[in-house]
This record gives structure tokens, C-alpha cells and sequence, in this order.
């Protein structure tokens, strides 16, 4: 076991962490599965509005590989198939029937194989639950990872408690790690929290390599620790969060989809905070009532406020997330000689604010950017919030001049969004770090 303590990063302390209490919802009356979620893919239909499901029955496949199934996570009917622009397809939304009704699959044995447990997880629409490293999208199935990474502590703002969301799951997280560790010749590498109260699913897992990390965010991002621990150079690492490796385990132990999720809500701009255990796919507003909004002029996030994605409250939480962030809009216009304003409650990376000195605590912040669009300021704190040996903004400005040789000496296959976020947060000039790392990482792909 070796010990990372990182030093760089910044942790925003947003107010409005959800409190520890669970609230069994059930499955909800429709779902939905969002292509979307999915980056990098074009989805094919396999049914049509009126169309009857069961439980894990395919609703859509990958184009590039039909193998991968996309499935149902209740019986139901199909009733809705949106579709966005250029008629993109965004949401198939099923309704529940309550029959529970469910496609049987092979379950894990000690002879099973790995050709048998890819076989039967793309059938059964657990494949997308593993994804890799570089361009953080859905592991490809003929690949062979040279290892597999859990990131087992989450450092994002708000972000939902891992030692709660485990709890029970022991049996199915080391079943999960004994299936995964089959699909690859490598390791399993567990990444856990330094000095944090134990979390019985990590302690007592068999079969992965531990390591602890300690800083501020983004320490718990997985691309972080695979730096540190093992870059990514010309191979491929896959990687799965702590809570898909136990739903693996739990469906290779009933033969049944995993539908099953925890979902926070969080965030000051609600009365209530708490967690839901639900199913995949359910509607924000089965979560969030308007009569749990604590400002008139909420925005929702699926994720968390720095890599989430905006969701209206008739929308759907997330494939991958567990969180759903609320705060307030900010305001319309920015604020007059803001800049001259004591700032006790802003938060402030440059220690611009009063806050700094004042007020350490959790903040209460909104939408507002607190700034404009201008060129990039060598300031040199975007390195102080990267723990990890890239130099953000002569990456940005490869990817702008689309120098792929540059690029990829510059880091960009070892990173994604959520790794350069904080960049965008301190960014003077606003820029949007994520999506420069995204049209770079869509460029390198496309020319192969």
C-alpha cells in the first residue's frame, strides 16, 4: 500500500451537504435511459413507443458495436422516445407496470470466463458501467486494460457520503472485484481515503491493490490517482466506480439487472437534503418536489456544480450520477463594482474576498460566473489546483492550435473534464478548460 498526499487542488466547501438519512422510494412510475450520458456514441433503437419490456430487456444498442446493450430497468411499456436536435435521440422513457417482471442471465461461477462474463454483461446492460482511460468513454470489450482502477473516496463539492452509499453492499463490492479482476492481466487498484473512518466494503476486499489519497479536490478523481499510481502512456486502463463494481457483483449473484440506485439530493437552495434509494433513470421530480425548493429560481445538476450537467425538474438523473446539486440562479446582471465589495460570503481561490480570513466555513453560492469572457491570464494558479504533472494552459492552447504531437507530450490522454474543472472555477479570463480537454480528445480520436 503506498500513501499519495497531495498538496495541490481546492476544495469549495459548498453549504447544503445532504444529511445521512435514506428514504426507500422504490421504482418510480416511468424511467428513462438517455443516449446522451454516453459520450462518444450514436445509439440504435430496438424498440418503438408501445413496445413491452421486461427488466433488463434491450432498449437500444450501440451503432459501433451492437453487442452492448442498453436495457430496461423495470417492465413497463415504452411510451416515449424523445428526440433532440438533428433528431438525436435523448430520452427513451419507459412506464413502470409495477410487475417487476425481469430477463433471467448467467450467473458467476470460479470457471467462469472472461469472454463469458463480456458476453453476459453487454446482454444484460451492465457493459457501460466500466469505462477508460484515455477519452473517458465506455471500455471497449476486445480490449485488454493493462489494469482497473475504483477510486473509493469522491472529493467533488457536495458529493454523496461513500461509506453510506456502501453500507450492506460488502458481499456484492467483493464479488464485483473478483469478476472484474477476470478481465484483465493487470491489477485491480482500490483507492481510498487517508486517515477517513473505514468503510467495511474497502477493508476487508481481497484481491486489489490499496492505496490511500489525501488532499483537497480533485484528489478522489480517478484520472488523478491513475497519475500517480500508474500513468496512462499508450495503453488503456479501464476504470468503474465503487458502487457499479457491487450492482456487477449483485447481478452476476441473482441473474437479474442491477437497477438499483442511491441518489442524493443536496445543495442550499433546498429545505430537505437527504438520500433516496431508487432505480436507475429516475425523473428529478420524483426526488425534488417544488415544495422542497428553498428559492424561487433553482438550478438543478445532475452531478455536481462543477462537472454536473443542468437537468429541468420533469427531466432524469444521470446514468453515472448519484448526486443532484441545487442552488440558486445567480443573478441576471453582474453586480456593480462587485470587485470593490468586502465579499464575506464569496468564496475566493485568489483570496480576493474577505471570506478567505473570515469566514472558512461552507458557502452558500450560486450560479453567477463573477466575470467575463477575455484571453488567458499566466497567472500560474492553474497548476496550484492540478495535482498532477500538466500544464493546463499550454494544453488548452495545443488543443486550440490543434497540435496532436504537442497534446499528447502535454498530458492529454492522461485527463478528461472533471480533471481540469477546478481550472475553469479560478479561470480569470472563464475559460471552459473541460470542453477545450473534450474538442482535443474528440480530434485525437478522430484521427486515430
Amino acid at each position: 500500500m503506498a500513501e499519495f498526499k497531495l498538496k495541490k487542488g481546492f476544495d469549495i466547501k459548498v453549504a447544503g451537504k445532504a444529511d445521512l438519512e435514506l428514504t426507500d422510494l422504490g421504482a418510480p412510475k416511468k424511467v428513462a435511459l438517455q443516449p446522451t450520458d454516453f459520450r462518444g456514441y450514436k445509439p440504435k433503437l430496438e424498440v418503438e413507443v408501445g413496445s413491452q419490456v421486461k427488466k433488463g430487456s434491450p432498449l437500444f444498442h450501440l451503432k459501433s458495436n451492437e453487442a452492448i446493450k442498453f436495457v430496461s430497468p423495470v417492465s413497463g411499456k415504452v411510451v416515449e422516445i424523445n428526440r433532440g436536435e438533428r433528431r438525436a435521440i435523448v430520452e427513451v422513457v419507459v412506464e413502470n407496470d409495477s410487475k417487476d417482471e425481469a430477463l433471467k442471465f448467467d450467473t458467476f461461477s470460479d470457471s467462469t470466463t472472461k469472454e463469458q462474463i463480456i458476453d453476459t454483461m453487454s446482454k444484460g446492460g451492465m457493459w457501460p458501467l466500466v469505462r477508460q482511460r484515455p477519452f473517458s468513454k465506455i471500455a471497449n470489450p476486445a480490449d485488454t486494460p493493462r489494469d482497473i482502477f475504483i477510486s473509493g473516496m469522491d472529493t467533488a463539492p457536495l458529493a454523496a457520503d461513500m461509506k453510506f452509499i456502501m453500507q450492506g453492499l460488502e458481499k456484492d463490492f467483493q464479488l464485483g472485484v473478483n469478476i472484474i479482476s477476470k478481465l484483465t492481466e493487470g491489477k485491480i487498484y482500490l483507492s481510498t481515503e487517508s486517515g477517513a473512518e473505514g468503510i467495511p466494503a474497502f477493508q476487508n476486499v481481497i484481491n486489489v491493490e490499496k492505496n490511500t489519497f489525501s488532499g483537497p479536490h480533485p484528489a478522489g478523481n480517478v484520472g488523478v490517482q491513475i497519475h500517480h499510481i500508474k500513468p496512462v502512456k499508450r495503453d488503456i486502463v479501464w476504470y468503474v466506480q465503487p458502487y457499479a463494481v457491487a450492482m456487477i457483483g449483485q447481478f452476476f449473484r441473482t441473474g437479474e439487472y442491477a437497477s438499483e440506485r442511491i441518489v442524493a439530493i443536496a445543495g442550499h437552495a433546498l429545505k430537505k437534503k437527504q438520500y433516496f434509494k431508487t432505480i436507475l433513470g429516475v425523473p428529478v421530480a420524483s426526488l425534488i418536489t417544488e415544495a422542497n425548493l428553498a428559492h424561487p429560481d433553482c438550478r438543478l445538476i445532475s452531478g455536481n456544480v462543477l462537472t454536473g450537467r443542468k437537468v429541468l425538474h420533469k427531466g432524469y438523473v444521470g446514468y453515472y450520477d448519484n448526486l443532484i446539486s441545487v442552488i440558486p440562479e445567480g443573478p441576471k446582471e453582474r453586480r456593480l463594482i462587485g470587485w470593490y465589495r468586502p465579499g464575506f460570503n464569496l468564496r475566493s481561490h485568489s483570496k480576493s474576498f474577505l471570506s478567505t480570513w473570515v469566514n472558512r466555513d461552507e458557502n452558500e453560492v450560486d450560479t453567477l460566473l463573477n466575470g467575463g469572457d477575455r484571453t488567458f491570464v499566466m497567472s500560474g494558479d492553474y497548476e496550484n489546483v492540478l495535482p498532477m504533472d500538466v500544464y493546463p494552459v499550454y494544453l488548452a492552447k495545443s488543443i486550440m492550435a490543434e497540435d496532436i504531437e504537442e497534446m499528447e507530450g502535454l498530458g492529454i490522454l492522461e485527463v478528461d473534464e472533471e480533471d481540469l474543472a477546478l481550472c475553469s472555477y479560478i479561470c480569470p479570463s472563464k475559460n471552459d478548460f473541460g470542453k477545450i480537454v473534450r474538442q482535443g480528445l474528440d480530434l485525437i480520436e478522430k484521427e486515430g
